[in-house]
């Protein structure tokens, strides 16, 4: 839990400065530092924020203000003519140093206590069980607070490297146990090895799914068996290879390869959703904790865990109001990504209705060609019959009346049979572009309309070009 707290505000007469508090807890003040924006540097702002509340010295500038503030339950941590946009960072930061320092106190007795069973450990010259069993208790004891988490990580992280060094020196004296540990050990390792062995051949024929379930429970017995520290990182790495293994021959190894707008937006989507069940679970554990709480402060043995307790149940309710920010503006974001889901899905079926209308136009025109193809050719039996009774007509004035009628006749009849082809041609292409239209989903009544008019204009052009290619010409009435 840091100690430390950089943040932007401004001071009496409404000029913005740098604000940064430090907590000593061992004496339960806070010293607060305001530096003038206009009296620094991009480097050292910087600096602040990324050093010196981590940790690191950072070298202030002369221009500053230094006071010591009490730390308070009640009281800010900041003066009145200091004013912060982030107010519940300062609030936040009281509850947290305020259970710091309380917790400091519960790590002062338990260190005490540890050194006086440090002694005698270091007195003994045999194994004694009634001091093993009295480290035991001590640190089931310091097990039960860092369960409850009434210490600080760095309290009870320094307190189990302690009570462990003293456990070191219990464990030279018995020798004889910890090698029967490690021959335990051994053995379990060689069961769990024997028994991946039978998974890796159940992988080759077995149902996968089966396999996968089996695996599991497999990993679950190994988290309740103890091992030594080798055995555990070689079982651990054998059993995760095999998770992976069992997942590639069930869903491939290249399972979610896509890569468009639409499966970005997925991804994004359901990696959010997965990070708001995350945060529904948070807060979920937090307001259970904080019940926890409610329920032990009428059950507190002295007035110090009490006061532990009672900072807590401040800090989890200030946890609990950060996270709830947090998860509206997550299902702020998850409406938006919703509604851009909605708009790409649309953006892409329109962009597959314009490819299917595209694809339906190229198979209309070479259906169109096509069909045309094979009436010029029919028609082309007739093309010399008809070309002979065109230049009777143009000789007629020679020829006799019986004769020119006869010719007439010849003519009507030829190009009788070539109009006939023509609208045959013309209802056949129609047809043909309706069934293509019919076939491409998505292409509207209007669109489908139109390329029928240009299939017919077209098929009607091409047809009354190769009449006039041919020299004829419809016959009018005074003709006859």
């Amino acid at each position: 839990m840091k100690t430390k707290l950089v943040l932007w505000g401004t001071d009496a007469t409404d000029s913005k400065v740098l604000i940064a508090l430090q907590l000593r807890p061992e004496e339960n003040k806070v010293d607060l530092w305001t530096f003038p924006d206009k009296d620094l540097t991009d480097a050292f702002v910087d600096d602040m924020l990324n050093k010196w509340r981590n940790g690191q010295e950072v070298t202030f500038p002369e221009s500053n203000t230094h006071v010591v503030r009490e730390l308070s339950v009640t009281e800010s941590l900041l003066p009145e003519e200091l004013k912060v946009k982030d107010g519940h960072l300062i609030q936040r930061a009281q509850t947290e140093w305020h259970f710091v320092v309380l917790s400091m106190k519960l790590n002062e007795l338990y260190e005490n206590e540890l050194g006086d069973i440090k002694t005698k450990v270091d007195s003994l010259t045999n194994f004694s069980s009634d001091v093993f069993n009295e480290l035991k208790e001590f640190w089931n004891k310091v097990q039960g607070q860092i369960r409850d988490k009434n210490l600080i990580r760095d309290h009870s992280d320094k307190l189990r490297n302690n009570t462990n060094e003293v456990f070191g020196r219990l464990k030279e004296l018995r020798a004889s146990l910890d090698e029967e540990f490690r021959t335990a050990s051994k053995e379990y390792a060689a069961n769990f090895h024997s028994t991946l062995d039978d998974i890796d051949k159940k992988m080759d024929g077995g149902r996968l799914s089966a396999v996968f379930e089996e695996l599991k429970s497999i990993q679950n017995k190994f988290r309740d068996t103890k091992f030594t520290k080798e055995h555990r990182a070689e079982l651990w790495d054998r059993i995760d290879k095999t998770f992976k293994k069992v997942k590639d021959l069930r869903f491939g190894p290249n399972a979610n390869n896509g890569n468009s707008a639409i499966d970005r937006l997925q991804r994004r989507y359901d990696g959010l959703l997965s990070a708001i069940d995350k945060m529904d679970r948070s807060i979920a554990r937090d307001k259970k904790d904080l019940e926890f709480q409610d329920r032990k402060i009428n059950t507190t043995d002295g007035q110090l865990e009490a006061q532990i307790r009672q900072a807590k149940v401040s800090m989890i309710k200030e946890r609990i109001n950060s996270k709830g920010a947090k998860h509206a503006e997550m299902l702020e974001t998850k409406k938006e990504l919703e509604a851009r889901m909605v708009t790409q899905k649309q953006k892409d079926a329109k962009r597959a209705d314009k490819i299917k209308l595209e694809e339906a136009k190229q198979e209309a025109k070479k259906k169109i060609a096509k069909d045309i193809k094979q009436a010029e050719a029919q028609r082309s039996t007739k093309d010399g019959a008809l070309a002979a009774a065109a230049s009777a007509i143009i000789a007629g004035k020679t020829a006799t009346s019986k004769t020119a009628q006869s010719v007439m006749e010849k003519v009507k009849d030829a190009a009788g049979d070539i109009a006939e082809m023509v609208e045959e041609a013309v209802e056949e292409i129609k047809e043909t572009v309706t069934e293509v239209i019919a076939e491409a989903s998505g292409v509207n009544e209007g669109n489908g309309t139109d390329l029928i008019k240009d299939a017919v204009d077209t098929a009607e052009g091409i047809a009354s070009i190769n009449l006039e290619n041919d020299g004829i010409s419809p016959i009018s009435s005074e003709e006859e």
